[in-house]
């Protein structure tokens, strides 16, 4: 009687999304600071994907938007502690963090994390409508993909990971996705459920 074997083949896609939000244009608010979002996915060990994306404004004001492992989202508004923004500001202008710079993908096999930055330039332009905005392509950006511990976070962005993790919005309040849709960076690294595929042979 011929024995079979099970082999299941563990798979996450990364999906690079470019100019993923369809409501966002090539000017925005002038007043914006920066957009991070950090993603962790633990396939193996059935952790479910975990994602956190905030906008930060340069007078404090923020919102953040977390997916937890049991699948609930919040979305929360408000303005942080300056010191908790001045750390903010030093660890996104350090040398150190700007040298490292592009995207650095790879392919998964079983878990990753994700890093994206997007920086807002200080100075602005004139918009037509008479607002003062800043352009896409002046906008300073970073993508990180470390698929299975093989491309660690560098430690600029590392530090930067850990105050995103860190963060909480205390006494923030809630708001729709319809109010703010753009809190995540435009364009950036997404990781999406991976998929398992059963092959059998004799």
């Amino acid at each position: 009687m011929p024995s079979h074997s099970k082999t299941l083949l563990t798979v996450s896609l990364l999906l690079i999304s470019f100019g993923l939000s369809a409501q966002q244009t090539d000017h925005y608010d002038s007043a914006l600071l920066a957009r991070l979002s950090y993603e962790r996915s633990a396939v193996v060990h059935g952790e479910g994907v975990q994602h956190v994306c905030v906008a930060v404004a340069r007078d404090g004001g923020y919102r953040i938007v977390r997916s937890m492992d049991d699948g609930q989202t919040t979305r929360l508004r408000g303005k942080m502690p300056k010191e908790r923004l001045q750390q903010l500001t030093k660890l996104l202008a350090s040398p150190e963090f700007r040298a490292v710079s592009g995207e650095h993908s790879g392919l998964i096999r079983q878990d990753a994390e994700s890093f994206a930055a997007e920086i807002i330039p200080g100075s602005t332009r004139d918009h037509a409508d008479g607002a003062r905005q800043w352009l896409e392509r002046d906008v300073w950006r970073l993508q990180w993909l470390n698929a299975d511990g093989e491309s660690p976070f560098p430690v600029p962005v590392a530090k930067v990971v850990d105050w995103l993790q860190q963060f909480q919005p205390v006494g923030g309040k809630t708001f729709s996705y319809a109010e703010f849709p753009d809190v995540c960076p435009s364009s950036g690294l997404r990781l999406l459920q991976p998929t398992v595929a059963g092959n059998q042979r004799p």
